[in-house]
């Protein structure tokens, strides 16, 4: 490795690093805020571990530190990750669960406000916020997300939604024991959070790139260098100027589409580009390891 790779190697694991940092200090000031306030449970680990602290202290008047229950917790779903997704992922993730935790820990309460939609609302647009600078790092909140990349790595699917069906299921139970009005807000927060997590988050979602035009080999050259995928050429007949065209298909990531589409009108100006959201593809897909 020469003198400029060494430099960009390092420079890029102080960028995951100051991430990681960032997103586990909003992490955790949202839950000693907004989630703390509303009395609301994130949903997944997180959740998890509220709804463990609120029932030992509810039945048994014990109270157990938040650290030690989502460490325990994220335990086993973190050898998983490991051993399947990357270990440099994994140890990152692992950062993140142990500054987030510790800071939930020491970080004082303050309420910001009263109003448990304002809570419900903000507080998982906050929530997602923090988790994408984690996965923008190459790297997780721990829990349910090891649990969703490993799920969208093995089997190519978008998870984001199953884990909001299992958060669902957490919060029925939390309904259940302390009241339902705070369970619905929480769904609420969840699904915030979800949603703004699939438009910042684009990785595991699948994009058809359509281009129509005539300079092929330049355009298949973007898409390749820049995303590693390849290309289909479909040659065709341009009705409205009665010449003919070639259409360049691929499918691409999510997060590729951006930086891939302004490349292709640079080679091409003429180009006529559309996008298409591809829910499932099945065959060879070239996903970006994570480590």
């Amino acid at each position: 490795m020469n003198e400029a790779s060494k430099a960009s190697h390092i420079a890029a694991n102080i960028k995951r690093l100051l991430l990681i940092v960032l997103g586990s200090c909003i992490f955790a000031a949202n839950i000693k805020t907004l989630v703390h306030a509303g009395g609301l449970l994130p949903g997944g680990f997180t959740g998890l571990t509220l709804l463990i602290q609120e029932s030992f202290s509810h039945f048994f008047g014990i109270s157990i530190p938040f650290s030690l229950i989502n460490f325990t917790l994220n335990a086993i779903p973190a050898v998983i990750s490991f051993r399947f997704i990357g270990r440099r992922y994994t140890l990152y993730s692992v950062l993140m669960i142990v500054l987030s935790g510790l800071l939930t820990d020491f970080l004082p309460a303050y309420s910001i406000t009263d109003d448990i939609l304002l809570s419900a609302v903000f507080g998982g647009c906050i929530n997602a916020l923090a988790i994408s600078f984690c996965l923008f790092a190459g790297a997780s909140s721990g829990g349910s997300d090891f649990i969703a990349i490993f799920i969208s790595e093995k089997y190519g699917r978008d998870a984001w939604n199953y884990i909001l069906a299992g958060n669902i299921v957490i919060l029925g139970i939390a309904g259940w024991l302390f009241g339902w009005e705070k369970a619905l807000y929480s769904i609420l927060f969840q699904f915030t959070t979800t949603q703004l997590l699939n438009y910042l988050y684009r990785r595991y979602q699948k994009m058809t790139l359509f281009v129509i035009t005539n300079h092929t080999h330049e355009v298949f050259e973007v898409i390749r260098i820049n995303t590693n995928h390849g290309a289909t050429v479909f040659h065709g007949y341009g009705c409205y100027n009665n010449a003919e065209r070639d259409l360049v298909y691929s499918v691409v990531s999510g997060d590729e589409v951006r930086r891939v589409v302004p490349k292709i009108k640079q080679v091409d100006p003429a180009a006529f580009i559309n996008v298409v959201r591809s829910k499932q593809v099945s065959g060879r897909f070239y996903l970006r390891p994570n480590d």
